[in-house]
C-alpha cells in the first residue's frame, strides 16, 4: 500500500484502500466478471463435490457392522489426513520441478519456515475439522445417510452469518430468503425423521442427536470461513505447502486422540488397522480427494458455493441409499429436496445479485481516514486474495 492506494498484483488495477463495505462490494462486483476459465474451474469443483460427498455417507453406513463400527472412527481420521499429507507431498515435488527461473525455490529451508510461520492459523480449522469428522460418525448412529446430507445442509445459513459478520460478505433480500428456502426444505424433510425408541449417552435419542445436530453444524461451518480466511490471506503461499501445513496439523490432532483412547481403553486399541474394511478403504480415499477439493474451493472459489454444491449431492445420496440398503423415498424427501434446490437457483440467479453503487466509476468509501490504517491487513486479504482468486488461471 501506497499514500493510500493499494496495488492488484495480478491485474495491477490501484484503487484507494477501501473500508470493509467497499471490500465487500468490490467482492459481489468481480464474482459478477468471473472469467470462463474460472467458471470451468467452479463446475469441475461442484461436480467432483457433489460425488464425493453424495458417496461419504454411504461409505460411511457400508462400514458398520450391525449398527456399529468396528473399528475406531479416529483412526480412519488419523488415515485420512496421512493420505492427503501425502498427496500434497507429492504435488509439492511436482511443482517445484515444474518452476520457472527466478521463482522462489519450493522446497528450501528458509520458504518452508517462513510459510509455516505464515499459516500458523491452519492449525485452528484442522482441529476443528478434526472434531468434525468424528462427529460424522456419531451422526450416522442416529439417521440414515440422506438424513445426514440434509442436515449438514443447515451449515449454509451459518455459514452466510459467519461470512457476514467476519468477512463483511453482503447478501442481498432475495439470497436471505433463499436462505429461509433451504431451511424450510430441511424442515420437511426431518418431519417424522428421528428413530423411535432409541437413547444415546442416557439421553433421549431427540435430545441427543439434537446437541450433536447442533455441534455438527457450527463446528465445520466455523472451520469453513476460518479456512477461506486463513488459506486467501496468505494466497501467495503454493496451495500444496498450505495443505502440507493443515493435513500436518490435522494428522498431529487426530494422533493425540488415537493416543488419548489407548491410554483410557489400553494399548489394544492403539491399532489403528483394527476392524477396518474394503468400505473404510473407500471412505479414506473418498474423505481424502474430498478434503483436497475443498481446499481448492476455500482458496480459488468460495464457501458458499462449496456448502451448495454439497447440496446437490443430497438427492444422488437419497437415491443411492434407497436402491442399496431400501431405505424409502418418502414425499417428505421428494418436497423437501424440490425446495432446497428452488433456493440455490434462488440464490445464484442475477436478479439476487446485490447492488453497486458507483460514483465516478471509483467504490463508494465510507470513513476512509478513519479506518483505512486498521483495516489494511484485511483488505490485503480480502480485496487483494479474493480479486487474484477471481484472475485466477
Amino acid at each position: 500500500m501506497k499514500n493510500g492506494m493499494i496495488e492488484c498484483s495480478v491485474c495491477h488495477s490501484k484503487l484507494v484502500s477501501p473500508t470493509t463495505r467497499g471490500v465487500s462490494r468490490a467482492y459481489d462486483r468481480h464474482k459478477s466478471r468471473v472469467s470462463s476459465k474460472q467458471r470451468a474451474l467452479n463446475v469441475f469443483l461442484v461436480v467432483g463435490d457433489c460425488v464425493l460427498v453424495g458417496f461419504q455417507p454411504i461409505l460411511v453406513y457400508m462400514s458398520k457392522v450391525d449398527g456399529r463400527f468396528m473399528f475406531s472412527p479416529i483412526s480412519v481420521n488419523f488415515l485420512t489426513e496421512a493420505a492427503k499429507v501425502l498427496f500434497a507431498v507429492v504435488m509439492l515435488f511436482f511443482q517445484a520441478r515444474n518452476q520457472k527461473v527466478g521463482e522462489k525455490p519450493l522446497l528450501s529451508i528458509s520458504t518452508f519456515m517462513q510459510a509455516a510461520r505464515n499459516n500458523v492459523l491452519l492449525a485452528v480449522p484442522a482441529l476443528l475439522y478434526a472434531i468434525n469428522n468424528y462427529l460424522k460418525f456419531i451422526m450416522q448412529l442416529y439417521f440414515n445417510p440422506a438424513t445426514v446430507k440434509m442436515l449438514s445442509n443447515l451449515k449454509v445459513l451459518v455459514i452466510a452469518v459467519l461470512l457476514k459478520f467476519i468477512m463483511r460478505r453482503r447478501f442481498s433480500v432475495i439470497q436471505w430468503e433463499a436462505l429461509a428456502l433451504l431451511l424450510i426444505g430441511i424442515s420437511v424433510n426431518q418431519l417424522r425423521s428421528l428413530p423411535e425408541g432409541t437413547t444415546a449417552l442416557g439421553l433421549p435419542v431427540s435430545t441427543g442427536a439434537y446437541i450433536y445436530t447442533l455441534i455438527f453444524v457450527t463446528v465445520p461451518s466455523l472451520a469453513s470461513v476460518y479456512n477461506e480466511y486463513a488459506l486467501k490471506s496468505q494466497y501467495e503461499t503454493s496451495i500444496y505447502l498450505q495443505n502440507l501445513f493443515l493435513y500436518g496439523y490435522g494428522a498431529i490432532f487426530n494422533f493425540a486422540a488415537i493416543l488419548g483412547t489407548a491410554v483410557i481403553k489400553g494399548p489394544s486399541s492403539f491399532d489403528i488397522l483394527q476392524g477396518h474394511s474394503k468400505a473404510t478403504m473407500l471412505l479414506i480415499f473418498n474423505n481424502a480427494a474430498q478434503g483436497i477439493l475443498s481446499s481448492f474451493f476455500f482458496k480459488y472459489a468460495d464457501t458458499i458455493l462449496k456448502k451448495y454444491s454439497s447440496t446437490v449431492a443430497t438427492i444422488f445420496t437419497g437415491i443411492a441409499s434407497a436402491a442399496l440398503f431400501g431405505h424409502t423415498l418418502t414425499m417428505n424427501f421428494i418436497l423437501g429436496i424440490s425446495i432446497v434446490f428452488i433456493s440455490m437457483h434462488q440464490f445464484f440467479s442475477p436478479l439476487s445479485k446485490v447492488k453497486d453503487e458507483q460514483q465516478n466509476g471509483k467504490l463508494e468509501l465510507v470513513d476512509y481516514q478513519d479506518n483505512h490504517r486498521s483495516k489494511e491487513s484485511f483488505i490485503n486479504m480480502a480485496a487483494g486474495a479474493n480479486e487474484e482468486s477471481l484472475c485466477w488461471i
